[in-house]
């Protein structure tokens, strides 16, 4: 293994339930423990949980922190409640997205921003750089540990080691863990932010409460099918500071009543794709990252930046930008994949309902 690769705190846990361990962005860790399919329907049909401590933390403070972070991304943060979070994007000049995130906020001079593992170091210094005034950004990502427990059970699950259950997207602060009912499967759900030396024994309460009623830890690989079917981007895949939140389908996050970085390139886009999802019609075939999109004329209309085969549908799912014309729901087109080109419709992103 590369010096480079690192390790959560849960590494060993990990090992000992037998995962199968791979290197996912500089981070080593769980793809799976028994299989995909098995895990994405723990999720499904009643809980799972995700060891999701390779996410950043990147806490923005002082007087200043509400102006910083309304300079930085493009949703009104002033609408925020104490106590809430909310989705919102950093964009660059151009007003295409760096890297997507969660905002948590504790009060107008306390913040927290849940960057993506691989850009926790790109985002610290674009916030670092942008900052206004009386701003203090520090990076908490090494002192702290998140374990995702998701699914409809996930609120019994919680209730069982005594934590209380937050409200979807909402969070509170309880004995140095921040509880957050957030997510990326899709169900309902929440995530625990916890400090290092604390997260094997709460990985520990949380896995014996699961195993209880027959569910059980999930790796990277459920993740990924089960914000696929919800229609969820993903960092470095979906984007790569190659799109706006308007053809990335997440035009809710823009307000127009602030000055955010990006603002007057994205209030004079002229896009020509949509993000879209896409539903294979022949079986046995499903689409892949770099799959081009055809209409029945044989033209080129899009790409494809996620594909799967669904457990949930058991169909052949994709997600990536098309053509604005084509973009209607039940739009048919063709998909190439190893078998060919496959007969495919247009879908909103949120595949499953």
């Amino acid at each position: 293994m590369a010096d480079s690769v690192r390790k959560t705190k849960l590494y060993d846990e990990h090992v000992r339930l037998g995962a199968n361990m791979v290197d996912f962005h500089g981070w080593m860790m769980p793809l799976y423990y028994d299989s995909i399919i098995k895990e994405h329907n723990y999720v499904r049909e009643g809980c799972g949980m995700f060891d999701v401590s390779h996410m950043g933390d990147i806490f923005i403070e002082g007087e200043d922190a509400e102006k910083t972070l309304l300079h930085l991304v493009p949703t009104d943060i002033r609408l925020m409640k104490d106590g809430d979070c909310v989705y919102s994007a950093f964009l660059n000049e151009n007003g295409n997205i760096i890297d997507d995130t969660i905002i948590y906020k504790f009060n107008k001079k306390k913040f927290l921003c849940v960057p993506n593992a691989s850009m926790i170091s790109r985002i610290y210094n674009h916030i670092a750089k942008n900052k206004i005034g009386d701003t203090k950004v520090e990076d908490k990502s090494d002192d702290l540990s998140c374990i995702a427990v998701q699914g409809k059970k996930s609120e019994e699950i919680l209730n069982d080691i005594d934590i209380n259950f937050p409200e979807s997207f909402k969070f509170f602060e309880s004995e140095n863990r921040i509880v957050s009912g957030t997510g990326y499967t899709g169900e309902k759900g929440c995530e625990i932010i916890i400090e290092n030396d604390k997260v094997v024994k709460l990985w520990n309460e949380l896995l014996k409460s699961i195993k209880k009623i027959g569910y059980g830890p999930c790796g990277l690989g459920s993740r990924d099918t089960l914000r696929m079917e919800k229609g969820m981007l993903l960092s470095g895949q979906d984007f790569n500071e190659n799109r706006n939140p308007y053809e990335a389908s997440i035009s809710f996050i823009v307000n127009n009543e602030t000055e955010f970085i990006g603002k007057n390139a994205l209030m004079n886009r002229n896009n020509e794709c949509i993000f879209r999802g896409f539903i294979v019609n022949e079986k046995n075939a499903f689409p892949r990252t770099g799959n081009k999109i055809f209409n029945n004329e044989g033209e080129e209309i899009g790409e494809i930046t996620s594909g799967t085969l669904s457990p949930s549908l058991k169909k052949g799912i994709g997600l990536g930008y098309i053509s604005k014309k084509y973009q209607k729901v039940g739009t048919d087109v063709k998909i190439e994949t190893r078998r060919g080109k496959v007969s495919s419709i247009v879908s909103k992103p949120r595949l499953l309902p």
